[in-house]
């Protein structure tokens, strides 16, 4: 089940990968209002009830792993609603061939985009798919028109594999080799593995 990653904090130097929790989720479905997410993502906005039961699900479906991506010089120290800085996804779409994810990248805070967060996200979520989930294989499908994320997938040397002209989508895919595995593991050996619980409840704070 995909609830691996729920007390799981990968904190990096720009980003901190946190687990998508319910306190989060005001934040996101104010984020989802936007017309160029909505667009981006290929997503129908949502009420702020749906959102809550996006996030239920999202914990609970053993065919999904997410993060929410928090920004490591605000986090910990500031409120996480006020850190946010976007999203990461992986999902399992093949049932026949588990090794296989998909993986999504979501920059939300304009402020933030062009300055390295998206792809160290990306990096983070990656060499914990191989890691931790068995993921041999990665895919990304992205807008033919979204340019920015399509160079950066291709820096993490993904190659484009098919155009789908239908929904606009170019898909990207990455073969986990030896080699490759040992350049993820080395690009993210910075990483900090942490628990959630204790980051959130920080030394000293006794519950009354």
């Amino acid at each position: 089940a995909m609830k691996i990653n729920q007390d799981t904090v990968l904190r990096g130097k720009k980003v901190t990968l946190v687990p998508y929790t319910a306190a989060h989720v005001p934040r996101y479905h104010t984020w989802m209002q936007s017309e160029e997410l909505q667009q981006l993502t290929a997503s129908e906005p949502l009420s702020l009830e749906q959102e809550y039961e996006m996030q239920r699900s999202w914990r609970d479906d053993t065919d999904k792993c997410t993060f929410i991506l928090l920004d490591s010089g605000l986090w910990p120290g500031q409120a996480e609603e006020n850190s946010m800085v976007g999203d990461v996804n992986l999902f399992l779409t093949n049932t026949e061939d588990p090794t296989l994810g998909e993986i999504e990248i979501m920059i939300a805070e304009p402020s933030c985009r062009g300055r390295g967060f998206g792809k160290e996200a990306t990096l983070l979520m990656m060499a914990y798919g191989v890691r931790k989930l068995g993921i041999t294989k990665f895919e990304a499908k992205i807008g033919q028109k979204n340019e920015a994320s399509i160079c950066m997938f291709k820096k993490l040397h993904f190659k484009e594999v098919a155009v789908n002209s239908i929904f606009q989508e170019v898909t990207l895919r990455l073969d986990v080799s030896d080699q490759e595995r040992q350049w993820l593991l080395d690009q993210t050996n910075y990483v900090e593995e942490k628990s959630y619980t204790e980051l959130k409840q920080p030394a000293g704070v006794l519950d009354t």
